[in-house]
């Protein structure tokens, strides 16, 4: 069945494989401060999130996307009604740029800095899976042990902090945390005033359950 998250995840797989063929686009498309302050092309901080680096950036973002997203529209639809699929849009467009709000204002002047994938928006929404159900298994690549949604999580966090703040790698670590949080953000704001579902009572509730089941 063709839902929101498989679209984006064809659109984003056609413009990534014509990046990848012609590095024009890439140039067009991807996160490039200077542009965006010189320039004014604020359409960067979401293009970019349409072109990856290679076959393998892009494979495990949509694959990431596919595995999360679903449940994720589906329980938008179930907690905002006729308006899930619109917060649901919502919520990946606005976290692409959110993610990357921090990385703006650190490199806002560097010629050198660039960046591009959806890995933000993804964080972004694993993140949402996560305080929607805390409980659930979920397994690391770097330990893969069934771990609860929560701890994984918490460790991902922790991971993406460090690695943000250590600064010695290619990959944008930053818009991992702070799409992380955006998600978490979003989520407890938009169910808080456009909802009957409480985001904060129920992720309590579901990890005390789980503690306590132990």
């Amino acid at each position: 069945m063709l839902n929101v998250t498989l679209v984006i995840i064809i659109i984003t797989c056609i413009v990534s494989v014509s990046a990848f063929q012609k590095e024009s686009i890439i140039d067009d498309l991807i996160f490039y401060p200077p542009a965006i302050n010189n320039q004014k092309q604020w359409y960067r901080f979401i293009t970019c999130g349409f072109i990856h680096a290679d076959f393998m950036h892009l494979a495990f973002n949509m694959y990431s996307l596919w595995m999360f997203g679903g449940p994720v529209e589906e329980a938008f639809k179930s907690i905002f009604g006729d308006m899930g699929i619109a917060y649901y849009i919502l919520l990946y467009i606005s976290s692409l740029v959110a993610c990357l709000m921090p990385t703006y204002s650190k490199n806002i002047d560097n010629y050198y800095y660039r960046s591009l994938g959806a890995s933000g928006a993804v964080s972004a929404i694993v993140f949402c899976y996560i305080f929607i159900a805390p409980a659930d298994k979920l397994s690391l690549i770097i330990l893969p042990i069934p771990l609860p949604a929560f701890l994984f999580g918490a460790i991902y966090l922790g991971v993406s902090a460090y690695l943000a703040k250590k600064g010695t790698s290619n990959v944008n670590h930053s818009a991992h945390l702070w799409g992380a949080i955006y998600g978490i953000v979003f989520l407890i704001v938009t169910t808080y005033f456009f909802s009957s579902f409480r985001a904060v009572s129920w992720f309590i509730e579901q990890v005390t359950n789980y503690l306590q089941s132990l």
